[in-house]
């Protein structure tokens, strides 16, 4: 295989070279590349934690931004902006009578065509408004056959027992398990990574239906308004953390098994349990102890029990002490509690009585309530179901909700130079602030040091290592002219690809470099060559979660090792500050772009490959929000020229209007 560059109108042929060493080992276990960013993450994960509530040491330090935190998380979540309140349009489809109470059968729109299935658990001889609570259900599978009859029938002994007890309980299904089933696992199973690139995750969704279930419940003539309360377990505990932190119509909240710290998530790797429901977009890397801290002072009991695999209790702990710590702060210590149970990641009496006390404590003013009803199921499933077989709406979106929830960047193409010069300044700033904000700060040591040299195809090759960040280093080779008594070189071409795949300059056709005037260096960015992983594809696959839960991913990171190699490579001991070339191949050619645009000092760039969307390329949190590849490439080409080879031109219209338009020399951009 041959990859063609032209350097000053001279043709550099790059000749395939075999391994100057070994390749890594087969993917099978642990290896050492694993084990140094199992450290990365291990530190990382703790410069979160340290930050999230650790410069809050008065309740001014808090109040002070509260509102801005509420806005981060709102965005987090993909509500920002906000949705339109659109007509509910609840339609109740039935009704099942209890001696104590009865249930309706209901279905709203969060938004049109988002159709939010669910049951309400109604106390029977009410005498005026009553308390009311909203549930949401964890992850159960309750079917009939083929046919979904929604997570919530599996969770009716909940909204059954809230209504023998005077609560009007509204019961809701998710967009997974609900009877119009959508998805909860895009990056997890689906292997759907632009979810991350849109900004998207159905933790949003849940909570923007919850916010709209309580518009629901304050439009019924039986609820107290001000009486609203909130819980749920496992994925319900997660969307009542949501949920509550982004609404203060919920006055109490009870999250069961919902909420662990980063520590747990990320280090201990409890992630590959969950869904991506369970996890906001972290674009201001927070630690999961601020979500919960949006909810103080309201009255919050913590629920978990000790041997859940997937809330390990240690985590549930730290948050709940960070949260102690806040609340007396508010001088409300008494609004919060923490439950511990003996037992599994399992739903039990033990959790659920503390929890209707809880209820009755701070909505009721019962604090002494003793339970005397036991939580037990008492309708056949398919007596729940809102929708008959086969009457599913027909103008539903619920089950591809990700294709549309958050609204992708649609710019236009720009009018005239100022506009283009505003538009860069605002996705220049956006790109720092909401899709690369994870990059460790400027000026870290590179630490560059020679790891080895020889003489290869006619050329010296040495590899170097350098820092790119943190407990991450990387390396990368450099071809030069083996003649000791050559000059230093004038150019560097730096080759970024994404396999084990070294090439050699054909010094025949390239005078260039064997003047010594050119020097070649070829380097892969992380989980690549040297660093590939050794694990298995699934935990490959929950690497890659663990980025998104820092507020990074994997290929925004790579971007970054291009930079730093860039920087290694222009070393006062290696090269200098020389002018560069970059070559990219495939998801590589996208990285390096990107990272050109944070480059100076590049003579070209030639992509090969590239893919023209993030819809099936590299993913970048949010970035499908601010613009996709083609803009970037507008962004490049105007620093310098851009050649695109193996990409078909009709696909990238954009930035060749904008280069016509605004009269950008023609070799900006060709193929």
């Amino acid at each position: 295989m041959k990859f063609p560059l032209y350097l000053a109108g001279t043709l550099l042929a790059l000749a395939p070279l075999g391994p100057l060493w070994a390749a890594a080992a087969p993917a099978s276990a642990p290896n050492a590349a694993d084990q140094m960013f199992a450290e990365y993450f291990r530190t990382e994960t703790a410069k979160l934690a340290a930050g999230s509530l650790g410069g809050v040491k008065t309740l001014r330090d808090w109040t002070d931004h509260r509102a801005e935190y509420r806005e981060q998380l709102f965005e987090m979540l993909g509500l920002s902006p906000r949705p339109a309140k659109t007509d509910l349009r609840a339609t109740v489809t039935g009704r099942v009578e209890h001696a104590e109470f009865f249930v309706e059968k209901l279905h709203f729109q969060s938004l049109p065509g988002l159709y939010v299935t669910a049951n309400l658990y109604v106390p029977k001889n009410l005498t005026g408004r009553a308390p009311a609570i909203l549930y949401g259900s964890g992850h159960a599978v309750v079917k009939d056959g083929k046919t979904s009859l929604g997570n919530k029938a599996g969770y009716q002994h909940h909204g059954e027992w809230f209504a023998r007890h005077g609560y009007i309980c509204l019961t809701l299904d998710t967009i997974q398990l609900g009877e119009l089933e959508g998805a909860h696992h895009g990056t997890k199973r689906l292997g759907m990574w632009w979810w991350n690139s849109r900004g998207y995750t159905p933790a949003g969704v849940e909570a923007w239906n919850g916010i709209r279930a309580l518009d629901y419940l304050q439009s019924r003539a039986d609820v107290d308004p001000e009486k609203i309360g909130m819980t749920g377990r496992s994925g319900g505990g997660a969307y009542t953390w949501y949920t509550a932190a982004l609404d203060d119509r919920i006055k109490v909240a009870v999250p069961v098994a919902g909420i662990t710290d980063l520590h747990n998530h990320v280090v201990d790797g409890v992630v590959k349990g969950h869904c991506d429901c369970m996890f906001m977009v972290n674009t201001y890397r927070w630690d999961y102890t601020k979500l919960a801290a949006l909810l103080a002072p309201r009255p919050l009991l913590l629920a978990n029990s000790d041997k859940d695999g997937i809330f390990p209790l240690d985590g549930v702990v730290r948050v709940h002490g960070e949260l102690a710590r806040l609340y007396a702060l508010h001088k409300a210590s008494d609004k919060l509690g923490l439950l511990i149970t003996e037992g599994p990641h399992k739903d039990t009496q033990d959790l659920q009585v503390p929890a209707f006390r809880w209820f009755n404590r701070w909505l009721k003013n019962e604090p002494d309530t003793l339970v005397k009803v036991a939580a037990e199921k008492l309708f056949d499933p398919k007596q729940l179901r809102v929708f008959p077989v086969g009457g599913e709406p027909k103008d539903e979106r619920t089950t591809k909700i990700h294709d549309t929830f958050v609204p992708l960047a649609a710019p236009a193409v720009p009018a005239n130079a100022a506009e283009w010069a505003k538009q860069k300044e605002t996705w220049m700033r956006a790109l720092r602030e909401k899709v690369f904000r994870g990059w460790p700060a400027e000026g870290e040591p590179l630490a560059v040091s020679r790891l080895r040299s020889d003489i290869a195809h006619a050329a010296r090759v040495t590899e170097y290592g350098f820092t790119t960040h943190g407990d991450v280093r990387l390396s990368l080779t450099l071809h030069t002219s083996p003649s000791p008594e050559q000059s230093s070189p004038k150019k560097l071409i730096l080759v970024v690809h994404d396999s084990r795949e070294y090439h050699q300059p054909d010094v025949a056709s390239s005078e260039a470099f064997w003047s010594g005037d050119v020097a070649v260096a070829y380097f892969s960015p992380r989980g690549f060559d040297l660093t590939t992983s050794g694990l298995s594809a699934v935990d490959q696959i929950e690497v890659r979660r663990r980025y998104m839960l820092l507020g990074q991913t994997i290929d925004s990171m790579r971007v970054w090792d291009i930079r730093r190699a860039v920087a290694a490579l222009r070393t006062k001991d290696l090269l200098g500050d020389i002018p560069v070339q970059i070559v990219g191949y495939r998801e590589q050619a996208t990285n390096a772009l990107y990272a050109s645009l944070f480059i100076d000092n590049i003579e070209n760039i030639r992509l090969v490959q590239a893919p023209t969307s993030h819809t099936n390329g590299p993913d970048y949190l949010n970035v499908l929000r601010i613009l996709d590849i083609p803009q970037a490439l507008a962004l490049a080409a105007e620093r310098q020229p851009v050649k695109l080879t193996g990409s078909d031109p009709d696909k990238w219209s954009w930035p060749t209007q904008t280069a016509q338009r605004l009269g950008w020399p023609r070799d900006r951009l060709s193929w």
